[in-house]
């Protein structure tokens, strides 16, 4: 659209606001916080603006709230909860993800790729039962995929390339059936990975187009096809 300078604090005066969606303009500066008083807000989308400083803590009070998508933006600071749909790809968040993503009880899609995360995947991520997708990315993460991961029985996207990421992948990855890709590429995982602990991707051809990635690994045994992109 084309719109430029900060984000007006008068749409929060607009309290039956039910989508918003601001994205691909020159908004840069703050939140303003006003917009928390926007209680029936079910979609905000603000990404691929200039956006920057912290994540307002009033976003977690918005929670009527499905898709936040905050991408391509500079902002940095912690995640708000209760959120289904979390898009904070390309953006500055550093430090841990943090465990109150437990909160996220309808967390179904979860982009975090290309930021400045550290630390292990918390655990609690793994009682998240209505994941589809997790994307981290091109961060700093380390630690090992606990075999918790195996709970996630609706997931359909893996993607965990190029982090720090150690150890074994833990056969319970088997029990996700319905997952499509899987991509632990560029990290510094180790051990036998056999064909059929990954389930549904067992049955399919490795032809096709990046279902399964495990290269730049110290795997025994594995399947090795070309990184996705």
């Amino acid at each position: 659209m084309g719109l430029i300078g900060t984000i007006p604090p008068q749409l929060g005066n607009l309290s039956f606001l039910v989508s918003r969606n601001l994205s691909h303009n020159n908004f840069q500066g703050h939140f303003p916080w006003e917009l928390g008083r926007l209680s029936h807000l079910k979609l905000i989308d603000l990404s691929f603006n200039f956006l920057n400083g912290k994540i307002p803590s009033w976003f977690g009070r918005l929670d009527k709230v499905l898709h936040l998508n905050l991408r391509n933006n500079n902002l940095t600071g912690v995640i708000p909860p209760s959120i289904a749909n979390l898009d904070l790809n390309f953006n500055l968040i550093h430090g841990n993800i943090p465990h109150e993503i437990s909160k996220f009880l309808n967390l179904r899609i979860l982009r975090l790729a290309h930021n400045q995360l550290s630390g292990s995947i918390p655990a609690v991520i793994y009682n998240i039962s209505s994941l589809l997708m997790i994307s981290v990315p091109h961060n700093h993460l380390s630690g090992s995929v606990a075999k918790d991961i195996g709970n996630l029985t609706e997931l359909k996207k893996l993607l965990l390339y190029d982090n720090n990421l150690e150890g074994e992948i833990p056969q319970d990855i088997r029990n996700l059936q319905k997952l499509e890709i899987f991509d632990v590429s560029m990290n510094n995982s180790s051990g036998a990975l056999e064909f059929n602990m990954l389930g549904s991707l067992a049955d399919k051809p490795t032809s096709t187009s990046g279902l399964v990635s495990l290269t730049a690994n110290s795997f025994v045994d594995s399947i090795l096809t070309t990184p996705l992109l």
